[in-house]
């Protein structure tokens, strides 16, 4: 049964693509984060492995809210590997996980993908669609991201 919750069909069609986006977006970043805990070497190795485990269990709440959404306006999930990269901002990196800091540049840039995009779409989702709740959805991952990129460039400092 399809929500009728004064969207419109394209509306909502449009709002889950965005949705759907930024999903294979974040799960991407979810995973560099993960490859970076399990790979980081270094001299501050323990504290930076701590940290990024705290930064991919945040990540995997944010991907599992956004896929939430998503079913909330009556659509499915992206869900595989091969759909996330095929629609994905983020690109993939090797990496020397000896440099921390290369890691964490990365990171830092991902995130401001993120932030960019989301700042991008706030007012269509709000304006366009009158869609208030994924607006507000959406500017609370954006703060999250916000803070997790000022946490991460703390330790460029």
């Amino acid at each position: 049964m399809k929500p009728t919750i004064g969207i419109s069909d394209r509306g909502i069609e449009e709002i889950t693509t965005f949705l759907n986006t930024l999903l294979a977006d974040e799960y991407v970043l979810y995973t560099k984060t993960r490859n970076a805990h399990w790979n980081v070497n270094g001299t501050n190795f323990h504290e930076l492995h701590t940290f990024f485990g705290d930064q991919y269990e945040a990540l995997g709440g944010m991907t599992d809210e956004i896929a939430e959404r998503i079913r909330s306006l009556g659509h499915f999930a992206l869900g595989s590997l091969k759909d996330f990269l095929s629609i994905t901002h983020m690109g993939e990196e090797k990496h020397d996980f000896s440099n921390s800091t290369q890691i964490i540049q990365t990171l830092v840039q991902d995130h401001e993908t993120i932030i960019r995009i989301i700042r991008n779409d706030i007012t269509p989702l709000s304006d366009k669609y009158e869609d208030f709740g994924t607006a507000d959805f959406v500017t609370g991952l954006m703060k999250q991201h916000e803070k997790m990129t000022w946490m991460l460039r703390a330790f460029l400092n």
